[in-house]
């Protein structure tokens, strides 16, 4: 029974994203305004935080990660204009893309909202270690911590369309099963959709890749696959088994495969940090 609930749901889910008939969120309003302020080269600091300040939840927690680890500073932030003078128009609008995605999908049921906490909890953790990563990749820690924020973004649509099918969320293993299966495809439409560039739209399409080697420099899809193993480490999760050695990715970063960053007494507490400030 469990697997001709699969079949047909993944069916289903497959033939309306051909068709483009899949429900996929837009992106709000304060995140297309951050965007194209940030794109207007006459626009100032003012008129980014003003745009942002509109919106108080995304504010408040804007100033949060301003505060974070990720920017440390002497002089504590107090107000959305120091936090976007303090961070830049880039890291503002990466920032700003983070912390949307968990205003976007607002669960109606139990077991969804514990499958959304779940997904929020991981997701935050990779960002936080994918940001903790970056330096060793030469990339941006902002652009590190997004794509680490939406490698399964995917898996959003999945469990919203499982609000309407009872069956299916008796049956959260194979719920689970459905999402391993279809997140990295749809993560990919959902991305496209909103416009994102197409590194963070090969970060949800290739994570799960752990052969890939493309040759050249370490780029966010080899620091999202280190960073998503190290989030398992010590865990009953499948993907903790897997030995790192094996896995190019950590070599293309030139990372020590016997050491988790997380473990790392620079990075732990960092990472810890980070992680609290987007949970919230």
């Amino acid at each position: 029974m469990s697997d001709d609930i699969k079949t047909r749901i993944l069916s289903e889910l497959i033939e309306e994203l051909e068709q483009d008939k899949l429900v996929l969120p837009s992106l709000p309003e304060v995140a297309l305004k951050v965007r194209d302020t940030v794109e207007d080269e006459n626009a100032t600091t003012k008129d980014v935080a003003h745009v942002i300040a509109t919106d108080a939840a995304l504010s408040a927690k804007l100033i949060q990660v301003a505060n974070s680890p990720l920017l440390r500073g002497s002089k504590h932030i107090d107000s959305v204009n120091m936090a976007v003078t303090r961070m830049g128009n880039t890291m503002v609008r990466n920032t700003v893309n983070s912390l949307i995605v968990q205003q976007i999908f607002q669960p109606t049921t139990d077991i969804t909202d514990t499958l959304f906490r779940s997904f929020w909890t991981h997701s935050t953790e990779v960002a936080a270690i994918s940001q903790a990563l970056a330096g060793m990749a030469r990339l941006k820690a902002d652009q590190a911590m997004f794509a680490g924020l939406v490698h399964d973004i995917g898996a959003l649509p999945i469990i919203k369309y499982a609000e309407d099918i009872p069956e299916l969320l008796e049956k959260p293993d194979v719920l689970a099963e459905i999402i391993r299966e279809l997140h990295t495809v749809i993560g990919i439409a959902l991305l496209s959709k909103w416009e994102f560039p197409q590194d963070i739209i090969n970060v949800a399409a290739k994570h799960e890749d752990l052969t890939r080697d493309p040759g050249g420099t370490p780029d966010l899809v080899d620091v999202v696959i280190a960073a998503n193993l190290q989030s398992y480490f010590g865990t009953a999760h499948p993907l903790a088994k897997v030995s790192w050695s094996d896995v190019p990715a950590f070599a293309r970063l030139g990372l020590d495969t016997e050491v988790s960053v997380i473990d790392m007494e620079e990075s732990g507490d960092s990472i810890r940090e980070l992680q609290a400030s987007l949970l919230v």
